[in-house]
Order: structure tokens, then C-alpha cells, then sequence
């Protein structure tokens, strides 16, 4: 017997009672809610509440098109977030919704649609991040326009968590941020400091305005360091473009800000031996990263879809391992909720600045950037993700005054 080919028909009939049957599945997982309560409006206009009616956390999700429910059960995280990009969904706040969604553990009751598999594989049978794939990321996101990531940081360009010690101003978080990086590091202005994976050259600038010393600084985007150079102008800042496995000499200090998240569970050590081999005998290394709560070797897989190729957040376990026979940790400081304000600060300031970038980005690249930072700042308000400055020495080194 031969199989005949479904009609139309009868194509459109399934198609819509598998719509149907995954938004009853995804509403029911909804009811696991345990934080707040989630008030879910349907395309008919109907509404469901589900968590805590009592309770003064509240958020909000507007279903424009029953398909969003289906993709988010099919495709989990990836199936939500390009639900979202297509206009499928909104909320007022994306940010509080993810938190939800965390806290609750509904990320877990969603996660894995299959199809999506293939995204997560490689991260685990490969070196996604070795020196010949490095340079994905800086092609597909640090080389994107300048523009873009300058309309929403601050002046010394930091893409990376603020501190905000006593301030709720982006500017001056991120300051303080840099001036705490100084001091853990006690830069003087004799050294010679090295910044791994450098970004538009602001920490360069600020130490060597700061501290007066003299830095090199290393990176792969090479649209960073052509910024970078005409930014730092003048300073004694000498900027390469190299793989942090290239490094050359031996420094006084090290700092990497923001880097360490795209070197992979595969190259841990290879980084820190490189830092080891690259710091003096008397020297401090600061490293300053995106964390998980568990040892991983994938990543959330839109952002590796859409934001971050490759990229993966180390754990205090994976850290911890590749750093033996190295370096004596001498302080770990938990920035996380900083971040969540920063990445709020981000969108406020990108949201501002649209009309001025509506020219070179459509409709659909605003909602992904902004779904970008608004789930990841609920992502830290859960407490799903850290940020660590982690201080290093090597054996037999004076304990530097790092706690401040």
C-alpha cells in the first residue's frame, strides 16, 4: 500500500489541535508557579491568574497568538525567545517574567525541545572555543556597529557589570566598578598591567589615567581595537589584536573583564596557565566573570543562537579545578544583583536611543536585543546567575589588601 499526502485540510486541522494541546500543557506547567502570581491573557481576551492571587508580585503575559504557547513547549527556551522576537507574546515586564519563570523552575518543566538538540551537542563533544573558532564571536557580536553598543553604555564603554556602591547612576557604578578593580589590583604606576580580552579599551584608559601606569591590552575584535587605539590616544595603552593563547612577557598585574565567559569548560586551564606563565612572581591577577550556580557545558541555547555564539558561564567548581597547582585564591566577591540594575540600565538607555538606530536594525532585532537584556536581568534578580572578581596569586605571595 501506498500512503496518500494529507489535504491541506486536514494538515490545518492537526496544526491547530497541536496548538491547542501545547497551550493546555504550557498553562498547566504555568500553574507551578510559586512565586507571585502570573495573570496570562489569552488571544480571545480570556484571562487566567496562576500563582498567589494574594500576592503583591505580579506580573503580566498577553498571548497575541496561541502558535507562542506551542513553540514554547516545542522549543523551550529558543522557542519562547523567538516567539517573542515575532511579536507572538509581550509582557510589560520581561524581566520580572523570567524571574518568575526561574524561581519557579518552570525553565526546567520547558526545557529541551529536541529539535533544538543539535545546539547543545557540540558545546559538549567539542572545543567550540579554540583558537581557530575564536573569532565567531567578535564576527557575530563584538563586531557588530559601534553604535549600537555605544548608545547604551557608559563613557569608558563597559560591557560588563557596574557597582553600584552608593550611586543608582549607571556612569558612575561603572567608575566605581573600574576603581575597585584598581584598588583590589593595588596598581601602581610603575607596573605594567595586561587586560585579556580588553573590549573599546576603557579599563585601559582609566587605569593608565587613574593609576598612571602602562598597559597592554589584547583582544580579537579587531572593530574593538580600532576603536580602542583612537579612544586611548595619547596614554601609554599599547593595544593587540591576539588570541589570549598568544600572549607574550610577564606583567605586574593582570586584569580580564568579561572574557572568561567565552573561553568554554574545554580551555579553563589553557587560560590560566596562560595567566600563570604571564604574571610575575609578585604580581596580582583579578578576573572578573559572568557565572553559573552548576557546572555546565552549554549554554542558555538562545543566547547562543542569537547574542553569544560559544559562550558558556563557568562554575565556582570548573574555576575552582583550574586554577589548581596555580594560583591561592585570595578573595571571591559576588557581584550578581549588580548586574541585574545594569543590564536594566542598558535597556533604558537603549530604548532611548532607538530612534536613532531604527535606520540600521528592524522591528524584529529591537525585540531580540531587548528580550536579550531584560531576561537576563531577571536571570540575576533570580539568582540564577553571579557575577565573581576573583583575586589570584601565585604560591608563596604576600596576601594583598583585595577586600574592600
Amino acid at each position: 500500500m501506498t500512503s496518500r499526502p494529507m489535504s491541506s485540510g486536514a494538515t490545518s486541522s492537526i496544526d491547530s489541535l497541536l496548538t491547542q494541546v501545547a497551550g493546555r500543557v504550557a498553562l498547566s506547567a504555568a500553574s507551578r508557579i510559586r512565586v507571585g502570581n502570573l495573570t496570562v491573557t489569552l488571544p480571545d481576551g480570556s484571562t487566567r491568574v496562576f500563582g498567589d492571587r494574594d500576592s503583591g508580585l505580579r506580573g503580566e503575559m498577553h498571548i497575541h497568538d496561541l502558535e507562542a504557547l506551542r513553540r514554547l513547549l516545542t522549543g523551550g527556551e529558543v522557542g519562547g525567545g523567538e516567539a517573542y522576537m515575532d511579536g507572538w507574546w509581550d509582557c510589560r515586564r520581561p524581566d520580572e517574567f523570567i524571574c518568575r519563570v526561574l524561581k519557579s523552575r518552570l525553565d526546567a518543566a520547558l526545557r529541551g525541545g529536541l529539535k533544538y538538540l543539535p545546539l547543545l551537542l557540540p558545546g559538549i563533544l567539542f572545543n567550540l572555543q579554540s583558537k581557530a573558532r575564536a573569532s565567531i564571536v567578535a564576527k557575530r557580536h563584538y563586531n557588530l556597529d559601534n553604535d549600537l553598543f555605544l548608545s547604551f553604555l557608559d563613557p569608558y564603554n563597559q560591557y560588563s557589570c557596574a557597582y553600584f556602591d552608593g550611586t543608582a547612576h549607571l556612569d558612575q557604578a561603572q567608575q566605581k566598578k573600574l576603581d575597585l578593580i584598581c584598588r583590589k589590583t593595588a596598581i601602581q604606576q610603575v607596573d605594567h598591567v595586561l587586560d585579556i580580552g580588553c573590549g573599546w579599551g576603557g579599563f585601559a584608559k582609566y587605569a593608565a589615567e587613574a593609576c598612571g601606569c602602562t598597559v597592554t591590552a589584547v583582544n580579537i575584535s579587531r572593530e574593538q581595537i580600532r576603536y580602542a587605539a583612537n579612544f586611548c590616544r595619547g596614554l601609554p595603552v599599547r593595544f593587540l589584536e591576539c588570541d589570549y593563547r598568544d600572549i607574550q612577557g610577564r606583567f605586574d598585574k593582570i586584569v580580564s573583564v568579561g572574557m572568561f565567559e567565552h573561553v568554554g569548560w574545554k580551555n579553563y586551564g589553557t587560560f590560566m596557565r596562560v595567566a600563570h606563565r604571564s604574571l610575575k612572581d609578585d604580581g596580582i591577577f583579578l578576573l572578573h566573570t559572568i557565572g553559573g550556580n552548576e557546572s555546565t557545558r552549554t549554554c542558555d541555547p538562545w543566547v547562543t543562537k542569537y547574542i553569544f555564539p560559544n559562550g558558556m558561564l563557568p562554575s565556582i567548581a570548573q574555576i575552582s579545578r583550574s586554577v589548581e597547582g596555580l594560583f591561592a585564591v585570595e578573595d571571591w566577591h559576588n557581584l550578581g544583583p549588580h548586574y541585574d540594575k545594569t543590564l536594566m540600565a542598558w535597556n533604558n538607555n537603549f530604548q532611548k536611543a532607538w530612534p536613532g538606530l531604527q535606520a540600521k536594525y528592524d522591528a524584529k532585532f529591537k525585540r531580540m536585543w531587548e528580550y536579550y537584556l531584560l531576561s537576563c536581568a531577571g536571570a540575576f534578580r533570580a539568582r540564577s546567575n553571579q557575577v565573581w572578581q576573583i583575586v589570584f596569586t601565585k604560591y608563596g605571595t604576600e596576601q594583598p589588601a583585595c577586600r574592600f
